[in-house]
């Protein structure tokens, strides 16, 4: 190694310097994220790419039939279309979020208006912030926020809660429930799912639903990519090395369909409960989720409202449930409650 490293290191710098001249590769986030996605596309072309040069006969259906190869090309463009816009899509950062607040609350600032409200109220699900004078300190540990969006992420806490506990450590804003820190963006998340390396960006509460989308038709592809493999084993003996290729893609195919399946099934749950990966695995270390029972889905609103919410883009922050609400989610469900469709 000690020979070796001379002569390799003036090869890195050479390599470094010639990436750090390329505005998309001079972050090495960045770089590590197009390479996967370029990954990922050259695995779906040598996927298909195999067949039309090695099967003949594959070639002879897609003249005959040409609708048959038509709609895999299209699922396949939609497919690649919808993992580059779900990675160039915002999972919904919390500075976003402070900014719209703050521009609401320039806008009532210069609206003149006889009444001063000194708080953040809760309307109907939605949040109406009137910002204009400033409130007056209050005891209990509980310091009073100077900016409209302290005041509305201190209204999604029980009373008592100090924004002092609420302030990230990194970004130094104030963090509504869910949200979280991804060390990755360096950037604090709503309703934070986790940090996707293959797409190279967050999951969380504005994109959730594009990953779901993404995920979905990826299983349709790879599945669709299964039946045509398979068609093309049941043909006519081949060459060893032909049979050697394809049974080496097929055995990557068939684990890239079962980790794509099972986890377009475990984010269907998370979205029918209202839940995220972060919130199910670390749930005894949140603050927050420590002392609710393991059963209870604390900001599930029924699966109707649920679905609502994710795909028709309903992005309001869940505010923490009384102990009224919990003992009520929490309370077994009988057959009365199946016939209301109590779940829903």
């Amino acid at each position: 190694m000690g020979v070796c490293c001379p002569i390799l290191r003036p090869w890195d710098r050479t390599r470094d310097s010639y990436l750090d001249n390329i505005p998309c590769l001079s972050d090495p986030v960045r770089r590590s994220s197009l390479f996967m996605k370029l990954g990922l596309v050259a695995l779906h072309l040598v996927f298909i790419g195999f067949l039309f040069v090695c099967d003949g006969e594959f070639i002879e259906k897609t003249k005959r039939d040409p609708w048959y190869m038509a709609s895999y090309l299209l699922l396949f463009s939609v497919t690649l279309l919808q993992y580059f816009v779900t990675s160039g899509s915002s999972p919904g950062y919390v500075i976003d979020a402070m900014r719209e607040v703050c521009g609401t609350d320039a806008i009532y600032r210069n609206t003149p208006t006889t009444s001063i409200q000194q708080h953040g109220s809760r309307i109907n699900g939605s949040f109406v912030i009137n910002v204009e004078g400033e409130s007056a300190s209050s005891g209990g540990g509980r310091r009073t926020p100077s900016s409209s969006w302290g005041k509305l992420v201190l209204d999604l806490y029980p009373p008592g809660t100090s924004l002092r506990n609420l302030t990230c450590g990194y970004c130094h804003v104030e963090q509504p429930p869910r949200a979280k820190h991804c060390h990755d963006c360096d950037r604090c998340v709503l309703q934070f799912d986790h940090h996707c390396v293959w797409l190279g960006t967050c999951v969380g509460q504005k994109n959730h639903c594009k990953f779901w989308w993404y995920i979905c038709e990826e299983s349709a592809l790879c599945i669709w990519t299964l039946i045509m493999y398979i068609d093309y084993l049941t043909n006519v003996a081949k060459p060893w090395w032909k049979n050697a290729i394809i049974i080496l893609l097929l055995v990557v195919l068939v684990i890239s369909m079962i980790f794509v399946l099972l986890l377009l099934l475990f984010h269907s749950y998370l979205i029918l409960t209202n839940q995220s990966t972060y919130e199910l695995v670390r749930r005894k270390r949140i603050p927050y989720m420590r002392n609710i029972p393991e059963r209870v889905h604390p900001f599930s609103r029924g699966i109707k409202r649920n679905l609502h919410n994710v795909c028709c883009g309903n992005h309001t922050l869940d505010s923490l449930p009384t102990a009224f609400e919990l003992e009520d989610r929490a309370r077994p469900y009988t057959c009365l409650d199946m016939l209301k469709c109590r779940c829903c």
